[in-house]
């Protein structure tokens, strides 16, 4: 069993930052890539970016390409999800995804697990 806690949305202004973290929780050895979807108001939800935790490999959504980063800290069993330059159409809510591989997880995005979501709302 596979917890997974996102942590870091909240309200920022127009051109702002953030940063998400997702904490892997509980028996992590088969997780083996995390992506980051997110759903907005009236709209399906979408993977926007990936890592594959062996090799660090990425895909990142052409929406976010250049301004969001994904990276890991293998040790602390955590991902992060650098957002910079923040439009308000990046408002939704984000969850953090895990799987047992990149291909599973990161190319047709059918993770095992998720977790509940963290509220990112950029104004005007």
């Amino acid at each position: 069993q596979v917890q997974l806690v996102e942590s870091g949305g909240g309200l920022v202004e127009s051109g702002g930052s953030l940063r998400l973290s997702c904490a892997i929780r509980g028996f992590t050895v088969d997780v083996k890539a995390i992506a980051w979807f997110r759903q907005a108001p009236g709209k399906e939800r979408k993977k926007i970016s990936c890592i594959d935790l062996d090799d660090g490999g990425t895909n990142s959504h052409d929406s976010v390409e250049g301004r969001f980063t994904i990276s890991m800290d293998n040790a602390k069993h955590e991902v992060y999800l650098q957002m910079n330059n923040l439009k308000p159409e990046d408002t939704a809510v984000y969850y953090c995804a895990a799987g047992r591989g990149f291909f599973e997880t990161c190319i047709i995005a059918e993770p095992d697990s998720w977790g509940l979501g963290t509220l990112v709302f950029v104004s005007p």
